[in-house]
């Protein structure tokens, strides 16, 4: 039921989300401010992530921030659409971030709890199958849409409020399960933020692989901004971030299950490697059947980490710290996402997309060796 409800989140999410740049763009944005807007709404949605994390643990309570979290975005993201202004668009993009920050950690411990240490990788898997099964419908229905309406894209952020509302539907058949509370005293932020101190130093090591890869990985919005810039119309590059949700929902699921027999560590390593394929790539191309290949790929590469990375961190962490772990990785994974964003729109503006792709690639690819070579990290 939980990776029911994320697919309608991302039904909604995903019909806005590949137009988001060409409409910033429509209504006078420039490439760094669409680094700066998402760079702020991840920073909001990681700092979140960590303090109603802490707060599920301690509530011992998942629903209720599943509930509002999901809820605030689902409508969130329609309003963006509302008033042509850069601060409302920062405004109503922040609530949206805001919403997965508060439901994503509480949500994802009772994934955990619905799994043992070697099914996680296909649970997780499972979910984000789901989730991106959604993410695969909505460019669709945006491509139908600018179809018959080239370029009209406000309408669409009314369009969205549909899946919303199938997202209240179907979390009320979601049911929880009794959770043992975590004792604590002292304030629920800090002490959120406190969590590397108990941490387990196999957590802290794989936490910091993947934060220093996150520092390389910038918005998916940069990928469709360059295959617009190479010369394609709105319905080709719509299509390729439309195939690239099929490549990774068809796959996610899949991956999960072979980490659960070959290991975690090896499924993220060769997603890291379809990563730097991926953008090096990105940093030569302008042909369309290429852009395909490449989409498949980061299709690839996002299976093969994105779940993968939660069912990892999650067995590294004690049963009543489950959501403040979770929502400590997911915290300081945004915190450097945002600067990500930041870092590749600099980049672009100053040097163009060919510099910003290539040093992410290359920074992916030390953190890749790094990784191979820690043995201590399984």
């Amino acid at each position: 039921m939980l990776s029911l409800v994320s697919f309608f989140g991302d039904i909604a999410s995903e019909l806005l989300y590949p137009i988001m740049p060409l409409y910033l763009k429509s209504i006078g944005m420039g490439v760094l401010y669409i680094g700066l807007l998402e760079g702020v709404a991840d920073a909001i949605a990681g700092l979140s992530k960590s303090y109603f994390g802490k707060l599920s643990d301690i509530s011992g309570r998942r629903m209720p921030f599943v509930w509002f979290g999901y809820v605030l975005s689902s409508f969130s993201k329609s309003a963006i659409g509302i008033f042509v202004n850069p601060a409302w668009v920062l405004l109503t993009r922040s609530g949206d971030r805001l919403g997965k920050g508060v439901r994503t950690a509480a949500r994802d411990a009772m994934l955990s709890s619905e799994a043992t240490p070697e099914t996680k990788g296909a649970v997780f898997g499972f979910h984000r199958s789901l989730d991106t099964l959604g993410a695969f419908l909505g460019p669709i229905l945006a491509l139908i849409y600018l179809h018959y309406h080239p370029g009209e894209y406000r309408r669409l952020f009314a369009y969205a409020l549909i899946p919303a509302i199938f997202v209240v539907i179907t979390l009320g058949f979601v049911k929880e399960k009794r959770v043992e509370r975590k004792i604590e005293n002292g304030n629920a932020f800090w002490n959120s933020l406190s969590y590397w101190k108990i941490a387990s130093p196999e957590y802290k090591k794989i936490l910091l692989l993947i934060i220093s890869f996150t520092l390389m990985n910038s918005s998916d919005m940069f990928l469709i901004l360059k295959a617009r810039e190479s010369g394609l119309g709105d319905v080709q590059t719509i299509s390729l971030y439309i195939f690239y949700n099929l490549i990774y929902a068809l796959s996610s699921y899949k991956m999960g299950i072979l980490s659960d027999r070959i290991g975690k560590k090896k499924v993220f390593i060769m997603g890291l490697f379809f990563f730097i394929i991926t953008y090096a790539g990105m940093a030569f191309n302008s042909r369309i059947e290429i852009f395909y290949f490449l989409f498949i790929l980061y299709g690839l590469f996002a299976a093969a980490t994105e779940g993968i990375s939660k069912a990892w961190i999650s067995n590294l962490c004690q049963k009543v710290d489950l959501a403040t772990a979770l929502g400590f990785q997911a915290t300081t994974q945004s915190i450097a996402a945002m600067f990500a964003s930041f870092i590749a729109g600099a980049i672009w503006m100053s040097y163009g997309p060919m510099a910003m792709f290539l040093f992410s690639a290359l920074g992916t690819l030390l953190v890749t060796v790094i990784l191979i070579k820690e043995r201590s990290i399984q």
